[in-house]
């Protein structure tokens, strides 16, 4: 069975949106996704005064249990994960907080992915697959097999890697 590496983070988990919402309610200040894109990173779309708050944000309690579930992602990651040997992984030791969070974020979200198919670490360079689909060209720089970038406003720009638009867009290239 074909190995198939899925990214949480802006793949499965709307990182911008739990974010965005999160500042909206927080802030009154206007998110400047073309400075995500420029800048290569979801902190560079919010204010300069804000930055450091908002990035302090990842470190917060709750902030990962409660994102919202990116669009399309259950339906197609459960008939693939019928048709494929699964792992979701997360470079999560970053930020202490989510490991918890982001396994029961999981159960609740997507129960048919089984705890032994959650691999939350620090560097995904050790990961072994068939394909990886992630938001960050840097773990993907690092994969042995067939690598797909996870469009995301903060990687706009990039071009090395064959993209994956939406859940939509993965179903077709993996439900076929």
């Amino acid at each position: 069975m074909l190995r198939v590496l899925i990214d949480m983070d802006e793949v499965i988990a709307d990182t911008t949106g739990g974010m965005t919402r999160w500042y909206g309610k927080t802030f009154d200040g206007a998110i400047d996704f073309e400075n995500m894109r420029k800048g290569g990173s979801l902190v560079k779309g919010f204010p300069e005064m804000h930055q450091p708050i908002v990035r302090q944000q990842l470190f917060e309690p709750g902030f990962f249990r409660n994102l919202p579930v990116m669009a399309g992602s259950r339906a197609v990651l459960e008939e693939m994960n019928r048709r494929y040997e699964i792992f979701v992984v997360s470079a999560a030791t970053e930020f202490p907080n989510s490991l918890r969070e982001k396994f029961d974020w999981m159960q609740e979200h997507f129960p048919f992915i089984s705890w032994e198919q959650l691999v939350l670490c620090g560097s995904k360079k050790m990961m072994e697959g068939d394909y990886m689909i992630d938001d960050h060209s840097r773990h993907l720089k690092l994969f042995k097999g067939r690598s797909y970038l996870f469009t995301a406003p903060h990687n706009l720009n990039e071009t090395e890697f064959e993209r994956i638009r939406d859940w939509e867009h993965a179903a077709s290239i993996f439900l076929k």
